[in-house]
């Protein structure tokens, strides 16, 4: 078993500076991007999920090790071009899991928590899921079917995380058009936070744009188009109880309450959020329709 640090953990005092040097900038700067109780239950948030982790990891380690040891098809040795052959593995894995995480709701539902501040800073970073890494790891079972050894795909796993830490900020505008063209940036991925319906669904990356390009999912930050970050229905509580679980209260709610088919209460877990059986529910899809519409008319007129 090679012996790689644990990158998250080392990071902490990394996450604590940036955070208080972010706040410096975009207070000279004049945005107002941090809520005292916004940004401390997003840091609760992030000590839950540390410390679920500890948990969490250890079964999906035990999981890859399953697979690797009695499934393998190759034997890929931990050298530095397998790295560079996981790196590209690891964030393909990264955007389906996202993708899919905002196309069906059992993702979505432990998903939300990310997406649920109504702010944009390195805390909101810190807003992770208490139970997703529970399960979400499927994504990545064909890495050790493949042959990685399952100790690189943690640690990979780990530096995706933290190069999506710092793009969760106002403080920075654009980045150079030819870091833009190819990377996840801070202008990307505050259109993956917004609500606007322009914004809905996109920018999947963890560190490759290139995924949303080549699937199309990108949509650019305009400057015409303000973004509005949080949900299409925002749940307005700073309670880290509530944040972690209140979507899954709700699906639990529509699978199990009502007179509804068999077929409608499994689709509850697998329909897109703000799909209802009766019709009367609105994708992000329909959304981004409805208003694309509008501003067609308005420009019309």
């Amino acid at each position: 078993m090679p012996d790689f640090p644990n990158i998250i953990h080392f990071a902490i005092p990394f996450f604590v500076v940036s955070m208080l040097l972010e706040l410096i900038v975009t207070t000279r700067k004049n945005i107002k991007t941090y809520e005292v109780k916004d940004a401390f239950s997003s840091i609760a948030m992030g000590l839950g999920n540390v410390a679920l982790g500890f948990i969490s990891k250890a079964l999906v380690l035990l999981v890859f090790l399953f697979i690797y040891e009695n499934f393998r098809l190759f034997t890929i040795p931990v050298v530095w071009w397998s790295f560079i052959l996981l790196f590209f593995a690891d964030d393909i894995s990264y955007y389906w899991f996202h993708r899919i995480s905002h196309s069906c709701r059992l993702f979505w539902a432990s998903h939300v928590v990310h997406h649920s501040s109504q702010h944009y800073n390195l805390s909101t970073a810190l807003r992770q899921t208490w139970s997703g890494s529970f399960y979400t790891f499927i994504f990545w079972l064909w890495l050790p079917l493949l042959g990685f050894h399952p100790a690189m795909i943690m640690l990979q796993m780990s530096i995706s995380l933290l190069y999506q830490f710092w793009i969760h900020t106002e403080a920075i505008d654009k980045l150079p058009k030819w870091f833009e063209a190819v990377m996840n940036t801070l202008s990307h991925h505050r259109v993956h936070h917004g609500s606007n319906p322009l914004y809905l669904d996109r920018n999947h990356a963890g560190i490759l744009i290139i995924w949303d390009k080549l699937f199309g999912t990108f949509q650019p930050e305009l400057k015409e188009e303000k973004v509005v970050y949080g949900l299409v229905s925002n749940i307005d509580t700073y309670n880290p109880i509530k944040i972690a679980f209140i979507e899954w209260f709700y699906m639990f709610k529509d699978v199990f309450t009502g007179k509804k088919s068999f077929t409608d209460r499994l689709q509850y877990l697998l329909k897109p959020p703000g799909w209802k059986h009766d019709g009367t529910g609105k994708l992000s899809d329909d959304l981004r329709k409805e208003w694309l519409t509008k501003q067609k008319t308005s420009n019309d007129i």
